[in-house]
């Protein structure tokens, strides 16, 4: 790949080239049809191709699904011919001894210099803003949250870039919790206590603050990716997916909270979570093939939901393998290993 994709639909078009995509024009409902359609396909041959549901009934915004489900997909998504190809890349970066000597130094400057290419790039505006819903505006039934299976608590989120702060350090963290949409203003934020989001979360709640949170749904696959890489606590996950991408990530402000997101995002989530509010999350079907159990999780409180003019939501579907989260954990174990 010379040149990162732009934007989650450029990958869609270069995977529609390639014979990799599907569209589906009938009329579906995001209540467990396209999860029932997906499943299929997910299980087919190879991975089968991503799915494309261009008319979903209950909102206006086409849903795509499957786009990391093929080994071949998962490197078109990263640019390379195979994950080992990726991962000497980053073995050249960690392996890397300390220099010893001026000539040392200059030997690993052109690496240095390639290395600051990759740090995030702010603009003033950005196209994930083009369209702007504040406060009484905001209606996640808007967008087309899938329930997946029977028995779900009900529509969750399972593909978004969660992306907090630190309270002490000021360091960015962007992870991958499914949201479970509780009304038009409210979601669940299922963070582990062991993920870098709900340590952040207890700083603020040591401190009795309110946190700020965005969540960007539909980011080009490197920024996707990382928010589901095992990185170090500290590590701008927005680095690696500009390492990924041999290009820097744009960022723009949010209009409601003091943080950063994607710009080239589909839509972006901003609002907060109070440090001592907690409500019943689940059931949900999880990878394992049974339903992980209700328990209580913060609450994420939206504030404002912009997105792209003409967006597309993109979804994972979480059920018994092969499902695509396995080829995403795939690439994990041959990057980092």
């Amino acid at each position: 790949m010379e040149t990162a994709y732009k934007n989650l639909q450029e990958f869609i078009a270069v995977l529609e080239k390639a014979g990799e995509l599907k569209r589906i024009q009938a009329p579906v409902s995001k209540d467990l049809e396209i999860t029932q359609v997906t499943d299929l396909a997910s299980k087919s041959p190879g991975g089968g191709q991503a799915l494309l549901f261009e008319h979903v009934l209950e909102s206006p915004f086409p849903v795509l699904t499957n786009a990391f489900g093929s080994d071949r997909r998962i490197c078109m998504a990263f640019g390379v011919p195979d994950l080992d190809t990726l991962s000497a890349r980053v073995r050249q970066f960690v392996e890397v001894e300390p220099p010893k000597t001026l000539k040392d130094v200059m030997r690993l400057m052109p690496m240095g210099l390639d290395f600051l290419r990759f740090l995030p790039r702010k603009l003033k505006c950005a196209p994930c803003q083009e369209i702007v819903y504040r406060g009484d505006e905001v209606d996640l039934s808007l967008l087309p949250v899938l329930t997946c299976w029977p028995q779900d608590g009900g529509p969750f989120v399972t593909l978004p870039v969660v992306i907090t702060r630190s309270l002490l350090t000021g360091r960015r963290n962007a992870g991958m919790y499914r949201l479970q949409v509780f009304d038009r203003y409210t979601t669940g934020m299922h963070w582990h206590i062991h993920k870098d989001g709900s340590h952040y979360f207890h700083e603020y709640r040591k401190a009795r603050k309110r946190m700020p949170v965005a969540v960007a749904i539909g980011t080009d696959p490197a920024v996707t990716y990382a928010a589901t890489a095992p990185l170090p606590r500290g590590v701008d996950e927005m680095m690696l997916a500009g390492f990924i991408r041999r290009k820097p990530v744009p960022m723009v402000r949010c209009l409601t909270v003091d943080l950063e997101v994607p710009a080239e995002a589909e839509f972006v989530l901003e609002g907060y979570v109070e440090p001592d509010e907690l409500r019943l999350e689940g059931p949900f079907g999880d990878h394992t093939g049974y339903y992980s159990l209700v328990g209580e999780y913060p609450v994420f409180h939206v504030t404002a939901l912009t997105h792209r003019r003409r967006p597309v939501y993109s979804a994972t579907i979480v059920g018994r393998p092969p499902m695509e989260d396995c080829y995403l954990a795939k690439a994990t174990e041959r990057i980092f290993l």
